[in-house]
């Protein structure tokens, strides 16, 4: 149940916002100008935004995310206009937290400056649906408008973090378009933004005159040697693993339902802070439009959804987004390179940026950056070793994004909002292939259940890997990153490849992408398509899409037994079919797989010398629930046992890649030790062995009046499937900053569609706002909230309406 404080404060928001010119159910300033839309909050502040036409709804949407997020978004955008230091100085940086890259200010608007170009804005601008310009106008027209009022004075109280900032100027429609290229590149380019921003050719000539080259490219040998040595791993190279964000998702067809109605659940895995957050809102025209569910900040879509007709979700996809080409450069000229025999230009692009200085001053600061044909030229390091990739008068390294060629990423999204049915839905799937770097399952009330990779990936064959391959440097970086190739920068043969049924040059088209339809059940937890449905593995696919017949993660394999252990009537509810509260509870229980696979063991072998910490465990519910005691204390000593070499003693098989590997092998080196590590390190912090999770894991980016909120879950490398991410135990405990953010759960009844969920951190980052905090609240307590989306539901639930034009 939501606070009477919440209600107060959502009664007094409605009065400051008519008294500003928002009005309250009233027509407001201009009502006959470009721009109508009418706004309804209903509960946790969700906005409800109808109007008639397209930019209309994204002026709507633009204002109502505004009021939320503001200062957010404005950080971002002028981070990605390559102006970062020019507000923030040079000792700052930028970290996406999605994929895990941070870069310094200076380097960081350099990258910008050189990736997100007049010529890219372009592009994205004049290929663009016209309802995508129409709704990006509107988002900015309404967004700028917020703005000016914050200008003006009004809003008192609210958004400290940038009100009086020197960044809080209006946007344009280009910073728009600057965040959508943005978010494509996110699983490319974006997270080599230093790899990037700081590549050097090699000198022919030192600075003393001198005539001796000055090269720190790669060695081969020396690369080698630190691969067979441990010196490099895997660990130390930029996504040598899928993205640090991920997902749970699963469709259930009618067969497998209590309701014989199709359901859907949804979960995406992203950060607590930072435009990669999410924000539910239900968008309608009338007679054309009219979808709910979430979208990332600074999107005027649904990206995640549902409506009367269909429902879908996403998870992140192993696929990769790019490939490296090495370049046979010119020993006489590196600024040269050759290509079928002739020699082609290394461009040198001139940059500049502004600085803010210590003492106030603006200075300007140059630099050059540098590309091939193929895209941004590029220098990997690690471990403080010479350059994995490195460019010196032998070869040098560059590589090409397919997102970063992908025009029709908007488009896929509002032609999904806009879909008549379930089989449009699929149907617009391949079609538009727009989709950057996430699977998709959808379902609708009736339907068979949909999966797909269907997303912007290189066309790279196997057999053209095989042929193209750089021969030593590309096997030496697939060790490190698996599945990435190297490929031969000398020859077109090596160029991407075409589908016949491909929408744009160079990938793959959906024939030969991973998809599947069935009528009992789909799921994907970010291990690849190949286990969608172990009834029916989907093999076949090149490499660069995923792996098959390999070992799946622990959240994988707990999603797929969840699932079976329901059908088999094995979990202790009640039947062997989905009921959709039962599904709603399965899917937020916090079990840990790795207690299920390793408790016994430990138990039995290694309480001699830690008796209580064994009594903690046995003792413990084998959750990550708030008020579970001794989730704390295996986690801890998971993350020092799970590392060890030959941890289980029944490896994985192809025949049973669901439960295997298993049996823990507490001989192992390393797993006999962890247990008392784990005592050792939490007693040293002060922290009882048999605390309550919800006292130490506690939301770490809002409260509610200074009390922590307890968040439950666990981590990923642990076997959660509810992900609280927040690392290593601290005096702090773990306050959490990444993992479940928006959930839903979706059914039909009568025709008409249920959905429940929530948005975990709330939908504002604005700590005077009054949704700061509430729906945070209703996760701790795992309280469902239900999704109001007829007229009627939107009309029970309404808490604040208001009409905003000009």
């Amino acid at each position: 149940m939501r606070p009477i404080r919440t209600c107060l404060c959502l009664l007094l928001s409605s009065v400051v916002l008519a008294a500003c010119g928002g009005g309250s159910n009233d027509d407001g300033p201009g009502a006959s100008g470009d721009y109508d839309a009418r706004i309804t909050r209903t509960e946790f502040g969700i906005p409800h935004i109808v109007a008639d036409d397209f930019g209309s709804l994204g002026y709507g949407f633009g204002y109502a995310f505004a009021e939320d997020n503001v200062c957010v978004l404005l950080e971002d955008l002028l981070t990605i206009r390559g102006e970062r230091a020019r507000y923030f100085g040079r000792d700052g940086s930028y970290t996406i937290r999605a994929s895990g890259s941070t870069a310094n200010n200076v380097d960081s608007d350099f990258f910008w400056k050189l990736v997100a170009t007049e010529e890219v804005v372009s592009n994205l601008r004049d290929t663009a649906s016209r309802e995508v310009r129409d709704a990006t106008a509107g988002y900015a027209a309404g967004l700028n408008r917020y703005i000016r009022e914050l200008q003006g004075g009004e809003h008192a109280g609210r958004h400290q973090a940038c009100r009086d900032a020197a960044w809080l100027t209006e946007i344009s429609t280009d910073d728009m378009y600057r965040r959508y290229y943005r978010l494509s590149i996110l699983a490319g380019a974006s997270a080599l933004t230093s790899e990037i921003a700081n590549v050097t050719p090699p000198l022919l000539g030192r600075s003393d005159g001198s005539d001796a080259a000055s090269v720190d490219g790669t060695d081969p040998e020396r690369l080698r040697r630190a691969i067979e040595a441990g010196e490099i791993t895997p660990e130390d190279m930029p996504l040598s693993r899928p993205l640090p964000i991920g997902s749970n998702m699963y469709a259930l067809g009618g067969e497998t339902t209590t309701t014989g109605q199709s359901m859907l659940f949804g979960n995406p895995h992203f950060p607590w802070s930072g435009t990669e957050r999410l924000y539910a809102a239900h968008l309608t025209i009338p007679g054309e439009l009219d979808i709910m569910g979430s979208t990332l900040y600074g999107v005027p879509a649904i990206l995640i959804g549902f409506n009367n007709d269909f429902a879908w979700s996403h998870t992140v996809s192993t696929a990769h987004r790019f490939t490296f080409y090495q370049l046979v450069v010119n020993p006489l000229n590196p600024m040269e390179y050759f290509y079928e025999g002739e020699l082609r230009r290394i461009e040198e692009v001139p940059l500049e940026i502004e600085v803010l200085e210590e003492d106030g001053s603006l200075s300007t600061e140059t630099r050059s950056l540098y590309r091939s044909h193929f895209g941004p030229m590029v220098e990997i390091s690690a471990a403080g070793l010479p350059p994995v990739l490195g460019w010196d008068l032998l070869r040098g390294f560059t590589l090409r994004d397919a997102n970063a060629e992908n025009n029709r990423l908007l488009d896929q999204f509002f032609a999904w909002n806009r879909a008549d049915s379930f089989d449009e839905f699929k149907r617009l799937h391949g079609e538009i292939l727009g989709v950057p770097w996430v699977n998709t399952i959808a379902t609708g009330p009736g339907a068979e259940v949909y999966y797909g990779d269907v997303t912007v990936v290189p066309n790279v064959t196997d057999e053209q890997k095989a042929d193209c391959q750089s021969p030593i440097i590309g096997p030496l970086v697939d060790q490190l990153m698996a599945g990435l190739p190297v490929l031969r920068g000398n020859r077109a043969e090596c160029e991407w490849q075409t589908d016949a049924d491909a929408p744009a040059p160079g990938i793959f088209g959906p024939a030969n992408l991973p998809t599947l339809e069935r009528s009992d059940w789909v799921h994907n937890c970010n291990d690849s398509y190949w286990l969608t449905n172990p009834a029916e593995p989907l093999t076949g696919f090149d490499r660069i899409i995923g792996d098959e017949n390999a070992e799946r993660t622990l959240r994988t394999r707990l999603c797929i037994l969840q699932i079976q252990d329901r059908l088999a009537g094995s979990d202790g509810l009640n039947g062997n079919r989905f009921s959709f509260e039962q599904l709603k509870d399965v899917t937020v229980s916090s079990q840990i797989y790795s207690a299920r696979l390793a408790r016994d063991a430990v138990l039995a072998d290694l309480c001699d010398g830690n008796q209580p910490a064994c009594d903690v465990i046995a003792n413990w519910d084998g959750t990550g629930s708030p008020d579970s005691r001794g989730a704390h204390l295996w986690r801890e000593f998971w993350r020092e046992a799970s590392g060890a070499n030959n941890l289980w003693q029944t490896p994985f098989s192809n025949e049973d890649p669901v439960n295997t590997p298993r049996d823990l092998n507490t001989g192992a080196l390393g797993v006999g030790r962890a247990l008392g590590d784990a005592v050792d390190r939490i007693e040293g912090l002060g922290i009882a062995l048999d605390a309550p999770l919800g006292e130490l894991q506690v939301s770490g980016v809002n409260d509610a009046d200074g009390a922590a909120i307890p968040v439950p879950g666990g981590e990923q490398f642990e076997g959660a499937f509810t992900i609280a991410g927040s690392g290593t135990l601290s005096e702090n405990g773990y306050p959490v900053t990444f993992g479940n953010s928006y959930i839903h759960a979706v059914t039909w009844e009568n025709g008409r569609v249920r959905a429940e969920g929530f948005v975990t951190y709330s939908q504002s980052t604005d700590p005077a706002n009054p949704h700061f905090s509430d729906f945070t609240e209703a996760y701790a307590e795992r309280a469902w909230h239900r999704f109001p989306f007829s007229r009627a539901e939107i009309a029970a639930q309404s808490i604040r309406e208001y009409r905003i034009s000009e």
